[in-house]
């Protein structure tokens, strides 16, 4: 009888203690659960590798963060998506915050993190030149900008200067067409050349629309082109979430730092999807020739100073503004101190 009871009670057992491992597992998950963060990018490019890093090799994942990623197409609509709460992150140019600190918002947001040091559009011509390239190639011609006011157009009018030709003189500058749609004005008929970010540069060179001449970021100098932005109270309130998504940054780009360009290609590759890893693997090899990418989140002055000289050359800057009133530095510092 003993034995019997036994054996009917034996699955009985079996599913009971299934069920407890189960609900065991199930409380680990509940007290796991990610926090999801939204972060809005000024267009979906290589170029911000270290934020694909982070997300497909689990950096974020780490310090309990799920990223929801929208792309903004300019770094104007990520301004208002981040000052309207649409989110709360923005990755863009700094410039969007320095127009926002200039009309009397002085506390309203700031850089927190940093992710590129120097411009990283590539130029484009339609047709490659019979010899070696040369800027003054472009004299009398027709050049895509980009949108009036954006780093991308001012630091290429800046390095058109540099090299001795005058926007709106030598060279008819569009600055009419909208950040997103510039390889598609290109494409169908429009100028003679065109500044693009990668991978758009590449693949318009792989359709045979234009040619590869000239890195623009090689000619700037080092300026902080692209970092994070959040409203300055959202920061003062939640410390913790800016503190754990400079810490996946900052991982990332220590990874991206040793990386061969192949096994970038191959970690940024689900986040573009359309893209195989080749191309991936020729622009990301693109920008590490260009040291396109920051080794740590932390912005310096030097280089936000060099950013206003920009501004200021193209008549965009209303005023300077200081360095400690638009840039936090205290959530890089710490990552920097605490991920080893």
């Amino acid at each position: 009888m003993n034995k019997t009871l036994h054996n009917l009670l034996r699955p009985i057992l079996a599913l009971a203690l299934c069920a407890c491992m189960l609900l065991g597992f199930t409380g680990c998950g509940a007290g796991d659960e990610l926090r999801t963060v939204t972060v809005c990018e000024v267009t979906h490019s290589v170029f911000y590798a270290p934020q694909y890093v982070a997300m497909n090799k689990g950096f974020f994942e780490e310090e309990g963060l799920k990223v929801e990623l929208t792309n903004g197409g300019g770094t104007d609509k990520v301004m208002t998506a981040v000052l309207a709460g649409q989110a709360q992150i923005g990755l863009m140019g700094p410039e969007g915050a320095v127009y926002v600190y200039n009309e009397g918002k002085t506390e309203h947001v700031r850089m927190f993190a940093q992710v590129t040091k120097r411009d990283g559009s590539f130029l484009v011509a339609r047709e490659a030149p019979e010899g070696e390239f040369s800027w003054d190639d472009l004299r009398g011609k027709v050049l895509i900008g980009g949108r009036k006011g954006g780093v991308p157009e001012m630091t290429l009018e800046y390095v058109l200067r540099k090299q001795g030709l005058t926007p709106g003189e030598d060279v008819e500058v569009l600055t009419n067409v909208q950040f997103d749609l510039m390889a598609g004005a290109f494409s169908g008929g429009n100028g003679d050349y065109v500044a693009l970010f990668e991978p758009v540069a590449s693949q318009t060179e792989q359709q045979n629309v234009g040619t590869i001449v000239a890195a623009i970021g090689e000619a700037s100098g080092e300026v902080p082109y692209t970092g994070y932005v959040a409203q300055t109270e959202l920061m003062k309130k939640e410390p913790e979430l800016f503190g754990a998504y400079t810490r996946a940054i900052y991982k990332a780009q220590q990874w991206v730092q040793n990386a061969t360009p192949r096994e970038i290609a191959e970690a940024i590759a689900p986040s573009f999807p359309d893209s195989d890893v080749a191309l991936l693997t020729t622009v990301a090899e693109n920008y590490q020739k260009i040291d396109a990418w920051m080794a740590t989140p932390q912005m310096k002055e030097e280089a936000f100073g060099r950013l206003q000289d920009i501004m200021d050359e193209a008549g965009e800057l209303k005023a300077r503004v200081p360095f400690e009133g638009l840039v936090d530095n205290s959530f890089a510092d710490a990552a920097v101190e605490k991920v080893k």
